[in-house]
Parts: structure tokens; C-alpha cells; sequence
């Protein structure tokens, strides 16, 4: 089997989703060495504020900021996410060719059309990646594992990544964002201020951090029973 090109892709909707779910644990992982990567299927080119070429130069500053090693854009209808044979082959494409061993995807139930159907185009696509007869190029590849990030789910976490020490750096990687979350004349009451957003995205962290005895934490859900190898060195106390 060939070695990975990355370790870990995030697959997300749209630019700047990635920031708000799963950042700190990519910027963890690629700390540790690891090489990490994002596909954003959609442009974000349907929402209110911003333009797509602002949202790309946006998602690529805070590819930076995160230690990202590469981020891809699938190119896929924003807002018109829909789950077809051909959308699951171009993303299947782009798992061929970065190989990842794990795979983040969006929790897969949502408010947001584009995020459920996000999060069940990436999981057939890493299925059909794997089939040898597929009608793409590239070597079959199938990620070890597939994780959810699930900050905005109303679900008990399989598992909590402590990105206490990436928290700031993931804030302002989302903040990189000025066409989304920047504080604009004549928009009161239309949108969240900035520093309502900051405040909103660090409550969060904070409450999965207090799960396990950190300062901030991002919650993943994993569909699969997880296996502990020495109970004597499990974290977090019970009592």
C-alpha cells in the first residue's frame, strides 16, 4: 500500500466550516508532525456576505494559521450540495490522491442542508475510493477511520481532542474570515458582532474542555466501538 500524503483531511461544506469544528485538532495533529489537509466542497459562493474569491483567499490564510499542508476546493454547487454518483466521485478522486489514513467529516445530522449531505458525500466517497473497478484514476485508498466533529450536535461525544494550547491560534484562524464575521455599518441585528462569535465559539470549547479536565476541547463522535489497550492509563477521573 502506498504511504499516505497526508495523515488527516477534513472534508467540510464550505470555507471556514473546518475553523469552526475541527481547527484546533488539526493545528494539534500537525504539531505532533502529522500532515493535514482540508477539501471544502463548496466555494461558500451562495451566502450573503462575501464573494467566492474572498472566501478563497480567506480559507487559504487560515490554511496558514492552521499548519495546514494543502487545502483543496471540490468545486461543488454551494447551497445545491446534493448526493449524486458524480459528486461522490470527485471527491473520491481527491481521496485517491491524498491517501489520508483518517478522515474528519461534519456530524451527520444538521440545520444545514449542505452539511449533512457533506457528511454523507464524504463517507461514500471513501467507500468508493476503495473499489479497484472505479471509474477514476488513482490507486484504491480507504481512510483507517472516519471521525465526526460534532461541536454543533446535540450528542455526547465519542471522544474530546484538549486543544488548549491551539485554541487562540484556531480563533483566529476563523476570524481570518473578515467577509463572514467582520462588523459592518448598517448590518445591526442582521448578524452576530465579531466579538459575539469569538465569545460563542469559546463558550463552546470551553464546556467540552470542562469534560475532560481542559481548558478547550473539540468533540468527535465516532460510529464504531473505540478499543482501550491499558485501563490503568485511561484520562479524565471519575471521581
Amino acid at each position: 500500500m502506498s504511504p499516505p500524503a497526508v495523515h488527516v483531511l477534513a472534508v467540510a461544506a464550505h470555507p471556514d466550516d473546518v475553523e469552526q469544528t475541527c481547527g484546533g485538532t488539526l493545528i494539534r495533529m500537525a504539531e505532533k508532525g502529522y500532515r493535514t489537509a482540508i477539501l471544502d466542497l463548496t466555494a461558500g459562493e451562495a451566502g450573503t456576505r462575501g464573494s467566492s474569491e474572498e472566501r478563497a483567499a480567506e480559507a487559504a490564510q487560515a490554511a496558514a494559521i492552521m499548519l495546514v499542508a494543502e487545502r483543496r476546493n471540490a468545486g461543488l454547487p454551494d447551497a445545491r450540495l446534493e448526493n449524486t454518483f458524480a459528486a461522490k466521485l470527485r471527491i473520491a478522486a481527491e481521496i485517491r490522491e491524498l491517501r489520508p489514513q483518517v478522515v474528519i467529516l461534519p456530524y451527520w445530522q444538521a440545520r444545514h442542508p449542505d452539511h449533512y449531505r457533506c457528511s454523507e458525500l464524504g463517507y461514500e466517497a471513501c467507500f468508493l475510493a476503495g473499489l479497484r473497478k472505479l471509474e477514476i484514476e488513482g490507486e484504491p485508498h480507504r481512510p483507517r477511520k472516519i471521525l465526526y466533529a460534532s461541536i454543533y450536535a446535540d450528542v455526547k461525544p465519542s471522544f474530546v481532542v484538549d486543544i488548549s494550547a491551539q485554541f487562540e491560534r484556531r480563533l483566529q484562524a476563523l476570524l481570518r474570515y473578515r467577509s463572514q464575521y467582520a462588523d459592518r455599518a448598517g448590518e445591526s441585528g442582521l448578524f452576530p458582532r465579531e466579538e459575539e462569535v469569538a465569545e460563542r465559539i469559546r463558550a463552546a470549547a470551553r464546556a467540552y474542555g470542562m469534560a475532560i479536565d481542559a481548558r478547550y476541547g473539540e468533540p468527535f463522535v465516532v460510529k464504531e466501538t473505540m478499543s482501550v489497550d491499558d485501563i490503568a492509563r485511561l484520562d479524565v477521573k471519575s471521581i
